[in-house]
């Protein structure tokens, strides 16, 4: 299986948006029922996504439910969590293990559930939030934790949090993490530099706010041609069996070759 690179965003009520979010190539549709709707507009923006889900024959929906502090995330699941047309739902303020069992309780086993870790808590208790059984994945929700932290700067400021979201998923068994989004849609070389930090750190995907977004992070998130060229050429050198072979200079030994063998999967389950 795939994956996922990107997440777009779209508010739930932009209803006329939902079909041009799923004519872009985003791997995953995340329609918004929390920080792009306001407070009084929740109840009608869940009614309209109910409705349009209904009618929907999309299979990339996932739907970002209001936290579960908040006097609307009841209503959400109620409404939500049981919708065939929706693949997963993803949780904000993802920081405590309970809440996130709760969550995960309510949905069937072949729904995903994605945990936006976007608060010092979430962070300071990341190891036993990972572990939560069901999580399927961690996302950085970057802006609100800078507004809450009061740090400036969403690249190498937060650098020291992407290592431990990528640390305690792989401790976890978990896909790698998903980066927060790049709030400046213009700007394609903010975003590509953004992919790029990502991508070092271990991340697997990126949240995204605009169409024009997604195939920059599917383009980035995806073995390059020159990557999946050395990958072939690593597998074919190993099979000598010699004890020490070289590629491009460099000594191949297994972990080498256990680096080519993952970016080849990766290549195949894309093209699934």
């Amino acid at each position: 299986m795939a994956l996922e690179r990107s997440f777009l965003f779209v508010p739930a009520d932009r209803p006329e948006r939902f079909a041009k979010a799923l004519a872009t190539r985003a791997d995953r549709i995340i329609i918004d029922l929390e920080d792009a709707v306001a407070p009084d507009a929740k109840a009608a923006a869940r009614e309209i996504l109910v409705n349009w889900l209904e009618g929907a024959g999309a299979s990339n929906v996932m739907v970002r439910v209001n936290a579960v502090a908040t006097p609307w995330h009841d209503d959400d699941m109620r409404a939500i969590a049981g919708l065939a047309q929706v693949v997963g739902l993803m949780l904000p303020k993802a920081e405590a293990v309970d809440a996130i069992a709760e969550t995960r309780a309510k949905l069937s086993k072949n729904k995903s559930l994605v945990g936006l870790v976007e608060t010092v808590r979430g962070v300071a208790d990341l190891r036993a939030v990972a572990g939560t059984p069901g999580l399927s994945r961690l996302a950085f929700g970057t802006v609100d934790f800078c507004l809450e932290t009061g740090i400036e700067g969403q690249g190498p400021e937060l650098d020291f949090v992407r290592t431990q979201l990528t640390l305690e998923s792989c401790l976890a068994g978990l896909a790698a993490p998903i980066e927060g989004v790049t709030v400046d849609i213009k700007a394609a070389d903010i975003l590509e530099t953004d992919i790029a930090r990502a991508r070092r750190y271990g991340f697997g995907g990126k949240l995204c706010v605009h169409p024009s977004q997604v195939d920059p992070i599917n383009s980035g998130f995806s073995p390059s041609a020159d990557r999946i060229d050395w990958a072939r050429r690593v597998i074919e050198a190993a099979k000598s069996g010699a004890g020490a072979v070289t590629v491009d200079g460099k000594l191949v030994d297994r972990p080498i070759v256990l680096q080519a063998e993952k970016i080849l999967a990766r290549v195949a389950a894309d093209a699934n």
